[in-house]
């Protein structure tokens, strides 16, 4: 008999998974609604008739982006080692980071895939 309360709070705790899942899927999803909507804008054209220029170049931009994504993973790593500790009590904190974490080194791949075939893809133009 005592297996059944187990179950009911395993799946109680399935349950809460699966919400959570479904939470970061509809955030990542308003993520790329937003990130659409910033690309579709028009760029600022300064008074001359010209397109402004970046606040960075593209050395630094990548160079803050991967940064950025060290840190997430930095982030879930510390959050593992407490949850392995016992002191992060909140497995959906650890489980968040890691997706985290993970989505973040995604894109990275991504972008590092896009950015590879622009440099093939210039490279094979006649001149």
């Amino acid at each position: 008999m005592s297996a059944i309360p187990a179950l009911s709070a395993n799946a109680g705790g399935i349950q809460q998974i699966m919400a959570m899942r479904q939470q970061i899927i509809q955030r990542s999803d308003l993520l790329q609604q937003i990130h659409a909507a910033q690309g579709a804008a028009p760029t600022a054209v300064g008074s001359a008739g010209t397109t402004a220029a970046p606040a960075q170049g593209f050395a630094d931009t990548l160079k803050s982006a991967l940064d950025g994504v060290n840190a997430v993973q930095s982030r879930a790593d510390g959050v593992t080692e407490a949850y392995q500790r016992g002191e992060v009590t909140d497995v959906a904190k650890v489980m968040l980071a890691r997706q985290e974490a993970g989505v973040a080194f995604e894109a990275t791949m991504q972008v590092r895939n896009k950015l590879l075939s622009a440099y093939q893809d210039i490279m094979r133009m006649g001149v």
